[in-house]
């Protein structure tokens, strides 16, 4: 009962963590060039957004396929579920660009002008933009399962 309780509790924390990250990471990617330290925010928003995603995938793989909840045949069955694991695949495929381009403006340092690289921000936070859409779309989902729609008879 305590595991249930507390994979549900930090899957649902992650999503508290990914919203304000992947939010708080396109507002710095728009601000660079113009505001200082706009580079830094977001590569520390960035890393939460990571953790986040982490921490979704770790419990709800764990819920899903340890039957903690009410066992991988539900999930598997309710197209709900399956819409869910859709918006969270899309959010990872659009994340390959800004986790690469990222990874290297990390590796780059200070050597990174971010008035340079400010055009390229732009871009990467309306990427952020429609994950951020996305993530409330999933919390809809989640909702509605939590609710037993899609669920089977």
């Amino acid at each position: 009962m305590m595991l249930r309780l507390a994979l549900a509790a930090a899957h649902l924390l992650a999503l508290g963590i990914g919203l304000g990250a992947v939010h708080g990471r396109a507002r710095a990617l728009r601000e660079l060039g113009r505001v200082p330290d706009a580079l830094g925010r977001a590569l520390r928003a960035d890393v939460w957004w990571g953790i986040a995603a982490a921490l979704w995938l770790s419990t709800g793989l764990w819920r899903v396929f340890a039957g903690t909840e009410k066992g991988s045949g539900y999930y598997w069955s309710n197209p709900v579920f399956h819409a869910k694991l859709g918006l969270f695949v899309l959010i990872f495929l659009l994340e390959l660009r800004p986790m690469i381009t990222l990874t290297r403006w990390r590796r780059a340092g200070r050597d990174a002008d971010p008035a340079t690289l400010a055009p390229v921000g732009r871009s990467l936070a309306a990427t952020s933009d429609v994950q951020t859409v996305l993530l409330v779309l999933i919390v809809v989902a989640a909702t509605a399962m939590a609710r037993g729609y899609g669920a089977r008879p």
